[in-house]
């Protein structure tokens, strides 16, 4: 993995941190950052590439096909796939958490209100 990949890694694990109930396994042989045991998002072998749950790709990838795409693998999942080297950070706090409000469990969105 390229030093990039280790600077988005540490990234999205800010970004998940701050978000209760959230834990980094892995998936696929890559890190993995999962609510309850539901998939939020995934980094690809490649280390340039995030996967995340998304129930809107379409709406990403016309807002920016150059950032925001998906393969055939992926094309029955709810997912988009991500060019991390081009990215806006604020655009990718927004979609992880995005997929933990749509992924967590009512008491974790409660607390989540809270803060």
């Amino acid at each position: 993995m390229e030093l990039n990949a280790f600077i988005y890694l540490e990234f999205i694990r800010q970004v998940m941190a701050d978000m209760s109930g959230t834990t980094e396994k892995l998936s696929h042989g890559t890190p993995g950052f999962y609510v309850q045991n539901k998939m939020l998002a995934r980094i690809w072998e490649n280390g340039e590439v995030l996967v995340v749950r998304t129930d809107d790709r379409d709406k990403w990838i016309q807002n920016d096909p150059e950032v925001y795409f998906v393969t055939d693998h992926y094309r029955n999942y709810p997912t988009v796939l991500i060019n991390l080297s081009k990215v806006e950070p604020d655009e990718l706090k927004h979609l992880l958490r995005e997929a933990w409000l749509n992924r967590a469990s009512k008491t974790l969105l409660k607390q989540y209100e809270g803060k």
